[in-house]
């Protein structure tokens, strides 16, 4: 491994060649692992939303139960990315990410960090700040199928790493003491499914990644897909959160995951 190839590379060019040779790993971990918790907790959103297949047509309906419907409806039939970005920025404010006083949900936030000796970008799609900090990364891919994951993991954590660096940057502006360790949220939506990660980060990550050497530490992150019943969601687009079974599930991990990410 100490002898593969590291190049610079964006954010958003990362593949699975570019863990590799920086001795990072995925972990498939269970709910009880993964939240440190047997139970879900119980969503904090409209019963609206858990309730109706499809938008109701008669009664009164707030704001926040319509937008959810709209959105996901776009996110099933436009086949947009953007759609995806919308959605995800929707269920964040939903599900209150945003509920500290400095908090703000933000799209395609643009970061960098420093990859083989040279500055490269990265890109939030969807990203939850505190203070200028990163707390929660989300990345979207509107394709679904096999080996999706795969694809799309090592951007997330290439994003990580640009959050850190940039979170430690913040820090030193403001007369505070960096991190040597950062364990970062993540989200990856797949249409309206969604697979939740942390992903640890280290100074000495960084530093290999910023001087192309191979970290003796193995870095692991965790994956957790939502045991949903209908798990077809993940590779026929149209499912994902529209079955009522699978979106109490969903946002069960949506509200458990948030003790991850909102300050308390």
């Amino acid at each position: 491994m100490a002898n593969l190839i590291r190049s610079a590379k964006s954010g958003s060019d990362w593949t699975i060649n570019e863990l590799l040779p920086f001795n990072i790993q995925v972990a498939p971990v269970n709910a009880t692992l993964f939240f440190e918790d047997p139970d879900l907790p119980q969503p904090s959103i409209s019963e609206t939303i858990l309730n109706n297949l499809q938008m109701p047509d008669d009664g009164d309906i707030s704001e926040d139960a319509r937008d959810f419907f709209l959105h996901l409806s776009s996110v099933e039939n436009a086949f947009e990315e953007s759609a995806v970005d919308d959605f995800a920025a929707l269920l964040l404010r939903l599900m209150k990410y945003n509920s500290g006083r400095q908090s703000l949900i933000r799209s395609r936030k643009d970061i960098s960090f420093i990859m083989a000796g040279h500055r490269v970008d990265a890109k939030a799609d969807v990203c939850v700040m505190e203070n200028n900090l990163f707390s929660l990364l989300v990345k979207e891919d509107r394709r679904q199928g096999q080996g999706y994951l795969q694809d799309i993991e090592p951007q997330l954590v290439a994003e990580a790493i640009a959050a850190f660096h940039h979170n430690n940057g913040s820090r030193t502006l403001a007369g505070l003491p960096k991190l040597t360790y950062k364990r970062i949220p993540g989200i990856v939506m797949i249409g309206s499914a969604v697979v939740f990660y942390l992903i640890p980060v280290t100074d000495t990550l960084e530093k290999a990644i910023s001087t192309a050497s191979y970290p003796t530490e193995e870095t692991i992150f965790f994956r957790f897909i939502p045991p949903v019943p209908d798990s077809s969601h993940y590779g026929d687009h149209g499912k994902g959160m529209r079955p009522l079974e699978n979106r109490h599930i969903v946002l069960q991990c949506f509200e458990a995951f948030k003790k991850f990410v909102v300050s308390t």
